[in-house]
């Protein structure tokens, strides 16, 4: 039976759909659109400026004084590097009018085509923003090296998660590599029933629910090395101001690597609201190095030991112990929990040039994609391209946790 969608709008559809079952890690994120694109065909694609909207903040009002009214307007910040990825495909003649008149010869160009080209593509943002927000997030749960067999470390994850605010609304999710998860289901395989309430939101690698949480396996989790000297580390610093973002430390022979996590000695993670002190230390991450031996680091989070923002117990001090989480050089795989909010996937608008006649745009799920056709008169072919123009940011880290294995 025909279908009255021409080529380019079935081949959007279709791309959009599989896009939505692929995406376990994006989908289950923030997703968001920036507006700002739409109906701008002056834009061009490369090294634009995305919008994506960031959460609102309040502070506290102690007693029945007079209010103090807070601005409720959202805010945006501003991702400088935006990226464009894209698929191509060509079909020859034949294959293009039979899956024009037939819903079944388009099942099997679909099949063929459309369905590897959407999750090569898929794959590969998924790997690169995975691995990005995993190095932006500082919590980490489980010990280095020992396997997940229990849930032991997902608890302590979830409770990192509760001890930064994170709300319990069913938006948590944790995804796990093949290894991870097939330890995991084994140890404790009596809480991974299948669950009737999200069986109908079907994405590629849910497992089950459980502690909170949607369990899925991806195994393009990234792997994380600490550098080859992780041992008698200080600061070696004289002053800090409060809300500092960069170190300085000695006794290093090499420079950290960026996405290492670690603590320092006295410096206790506070609750997010009450400023009390918890029993754990505050972790950081690097987020970027300068020279080796007397090391510049950039962290996060910045620290603040007074005021609104208060993350810390107290200030650091030159001299403090400066400790790593992981031994040196071992890979180590990183898994993830977090609620839906910690990571933003941002995408915009495409344009549609004034010569592309068969070209479509469509936004699903605050997921913009453009189709792209045109035809080889030399070969008989139809070429066709897929692009998604995106950024990423990591607005809430602190709702997010690492489960080291």
């Amino acid at each position: 039976m025909a279908n009255s969608l021409s080529i380019t709008d079935r081949v959007l559809k279709e791309a959009q759909r599989i896009a939505h079952e692929k995406l376990s890690f994006i989908g289950t994120t923030d997703l968001q659109y920036d507006e700002s694109f739409k109906y701008d065909s002056m834009r061009g694609p490369n090294g634009q400026s995305l919008r994506v909207r960031e959460p609102n903040q309040y502070t506290r009002r102690k007693g029945s004084r007079v209010m103090d009214v807070q601005d409720q307007e959202e805010s945006t910040q501003t991702i400088t590097v935006a990226t464009q990825d894209g698929v191509d495909m060509r079909f020859n003649s034949a294959e293009l009018i039979q899956s024009v008149s037939s819903d079944g010869a388009f099942d099997a160009l679909s099949k063929k085509y459309i369905e590897p080209a959407v999750a090569v593509l898929c794959s590969g943002i998924e790997s690169d923003f995975i691995t990005y927000a995993t190095k932006k997030t500082y919590n980490v749960a489980g010990t280095s090296g020992t396997p997940v067999t229990t849930l032991v470390a997902p608890g302590a994850a979830r409770a990192k998660l509760n001890q930064g605010l994170a709300p319990k609304d069913g938006n948590r999710c944790i995804q796990m590599d093949s290894v991870t998860m097939g330890g995991l289901v084994n140890g404790v395989a009596a809480y991974f029933n299948p669950s009737k309430d999200i069986s109908s939101q079907f994405r590629e690698g849910l497992v089950a629910r459980t502690s909170m949480a949607d369990y899925y396996e991806n195994d393009r989790m990234y792997s994380h090395a600490n550098s080859s000297d992780v041992t008698g580390l200080a600061i070696n610093q004289a002053s800090f101001v409060n809300g500092l973002s960069t170190l300085t430390i000695d006794g290093a022979s090499v420079a950290p690597t960026v996405g290492s996590v670690f603590t320092i000695d006295s410096v206790f993670a506070v609750h997010p609201e009450t400023k009390v002190a918890y029993s754990h230390l505050q972790q950081f991450v690097v987020t970027d190095t300068v020279t080796p031996t007397t090391t510049s680091i950039s962290i996060s989070p910045a620290i603040y030991w007074t005021g609104a923002k208060q993350n810390v117990s107290a200030s650091p001090a030159d001299n403090d112990a400066f400790v790593f989480v992981g031994a040196a050089t071992t890979s180590i795989v990183q898994n993830l929990m977090y609620h839906k909010e910690a990571f933003q996937f941002v995408t915009a608008d495409l344009p549609i040039m004034d010569d592309a006649h068969k070209s479509a745009r469509s936004v699903n799920e605050g997921m913009s994609m453009r189709i792209w056709q045109g035809s080889d008169i030399r070969n008989d072919e139809l070429l066709m391209r897929i692009d998604i123009l995106y950024g990423m940011a990591a607005l809430r880290p602190a709702w997010a946790s690492r489960v080291t294995n």
